[in-house]
């Protein structure tokens, strides 16, 4: 058995602790020995169905309360999962059908476990000739027990940020599995009897289904678990559960702690909500802005928010998840550099005053996790020499599947790169300045898109977070840039028409260089991945 499966089913005769779900208007608590007792009746209709050692199950639910068990299940099947993309009000649904079967086919998939909202999906897939197993049929399967596994199966295959049409999908082993879970849970010394964890991010992306599913449930975490619709609705909902629960470990994007940070910040005098036992606030999944956590920590102070709990990290699907965590109790730490030489020379100089550039750091590498920087011909850079960050080790997975067949992730040496530019400072911080497809090149200098993205969010009118910057005539002796932006004023000629020229204003002072070309958009316009990260290369498309 393998060391992952072998744990979570020892929690689940073990321990008291479990998933709480249902919030805010039918809480319920299950223990992770009443999930199992859930899952073992699932993995008895699984059995039914054929599924077993070495299949590829889908999953195509919307709440936690089920999609634990299910996961659960296909693991003692010795299955691998699969989170597939779901689709929203506004999805085309002859586009998603077509999508998806692409997906099917590309992991070989046996069987698509389906569950509520997503009920309605089932003539589309099953029109295309996919097996469809309904969840509250499976319920009624007989308890069964688990297969054997081994260190090399592969549980889950998580499929790439905005695979659609040419998807791809990592595909994460049971040793990744409990690597990682071990770096994280070593890393911020989690404490099995006093944490609890909350979370809305959605399952379907690595950082809701590893760090706040398989994790608790493989160790026996306390977890709070609503949907990303749940908080959507009510922002404050995510502070208040940490307040009820008193959690201390969360989680979430950059865009979702200014959202929160504004929400705080306009609440009446006498809201009552306690957040003095949140000790990890992690911020990852897209680029941090360090004016967010800054006014996070500022709005959160009256209800006893920590600053030192506000914690910029890095991850990956291809690392299983973490890449980087802070030590506990650090809170946000600032690498301020000269923003010349970053660019001009590659080289992260520290620096007070003149043209600086403010960058958060994202922590150490966790343990069993090295890393490097190297330069365009693959030489390992010293610190604070900017590049692309590789890292290696026995979280990283073995390879990507995708439609043409499986794709190595590692090289001859077991050095994965990740496509991010950054480097490490002297103590070994980790600093990412940007992704190197995203890289602007003008005048010889090196200009990263979330710089000039930062900037056009300083504007009066735009939307926080729905901003991008385009690169334009990419590899030419000319690049350039266009930006896109989002406002909720687009019925307003006037309004826009100063957007536009504000931007441009903005991006100057802040960045030296102009935008060839503004778009200001409408809300929602934007194209943006399943996990909600805006697409740059797809807005180009917008600005004609």
């Amino acid at each position: 058995m393998s060391k992952f499966t072998e744990e979570m089913y020892a929690t689940a005769i073990a321990s008291n602790r479990g998933l709480n779900t249902g919030e805010p208007d039918a809480p319920l608590r299950q223990t992770w020995g009443e999930i199992h007792d859930v899952a073992r009746k699932m993995a008895g209709g699984l059995a039914g169905t054929g599924v077993g050692h070495g299949d590829a199950i889908g999953i195509l639910a919307g709440q936690p309360v089920d999609i634990a068990p299910a996961c659960q299940a296909a693991w003692m099947r010795g299955a691998s999962v699969t989170m597939l993309h779901q689709p929203t009000p506004r999805t085309d649904l002859g586009v998603w059908g077509a999508d998806t079967e692409t997906v099917i086919g590309m992991i070989d998939c046996k069987a698509v476990i389906l569950g509520a909202p997503f009920d309605v999906a089932a003539p589309i897939l099953e029109e295309r000739g996919i097996t469809v197993l309904k969840i509250d049929d499976l319920r009624h399967g007989p308890d069964t027990d688990p297969l054997d596994t081994s260190e090399s199966d592969i549980a889950l295959q998580q499929l790439t940020s905005g695979s659609t049409g040419s998807p791809k999908a990592v595909r994460i082993t049971h040793e990744n599995f409990y690597t990682n879970a071990y770096a994280m849970i070593d890393r911020i010394k989690f404490s099995l009897d006093d944490d609890v964890m909350v979370s809305w991010l959605p399952l379907f992306h690595d950082m809701g289904m590893v760090g706040f599913l398989s994790v608790p449930m493989q160790v026996g975490a306390e977890v709070v678990s609503i949907t990303p619709l749940d908080f959507l609705r009510s922002p404050l909902l995510w502070a208040q559960l940490i307040d009820k629960y008193r959690g201390t470990v969360t989680a979430a994007p950059n865009f979702a702690y200014s959202l929160l940070a504004r929400r705080l910040s306009q609440a009446p005098a006498d809201t009552e909500l306690d957040l003095s036992s949140l000790r990890y606030a992690w911020n990852g999944a897209e680029p941090v802005d360090p004016d967010t956590m800054i006014a996070l920590a500022d709005a959160g102070a009256r209800f006893g928010l920590a600053p030192s709990a506000l914690a910029p990290v890095y991850g990956m699907a291809e690392t299983t998840l973490a890449v980087s965590i802070p030590d506990p109790d650090q809170g946000q730490v600032l690498d301020v550099v000269d923003a010349d030489l970053l660019e001009a020379m590659g080289r992260a100089v520290p620096a007070t005053k003149g043209n600086v550039r403010r960058l958060a750091t994202l922590g150490k590498m966790v343990p069993n996790l090295e890393g490097r920087v190297v330069d365009a011909e693959g030489q390992v850079l010293p610190s604070r020499g900017v590049g692309v960050i590789e890292v290696r080790g026995k979280a990283v997975t073995p390879g990507y599947v995708t439609v043409d067949g499986p794709l190595p992730t590692q090289d001859g040496e077991g050095w994965l790169n990740t496509g991010d530019v950054g480097y490490f400072t002297e103590e070994g911080l980790v600093v990412v300045c940007g992704r190197v497809k995203d890289v602007i090149i003008m005048g010889g200098r090196n200009i990263y898109p979330t710089d000039i993205e930062r900037a056009v969010g300083t504007v009066s009118g735009v939307r926080p977070g729905n901003a991008v910057a385009i690169r334009l005539d990419a590899g030419q002796k000319r690049e350039s840039f266009a930006v896109a932006a989002e406002t909720n004023d687009i019925s307003d000629p006037e309004a826009v028409k100063r957007i536009e020229h504000d931007i441009v204003h903005a991006v100057f002072s802040e960045v030296g260089v102009r935008p060839r070309t503004v778009a200001v958009l409408g809300p929602g316009t934007l194209p943006k991945t399943s996990s909600g990260k805006l697409r740059r290369a797809n807005s180009a498309s917008l600005l004609s």
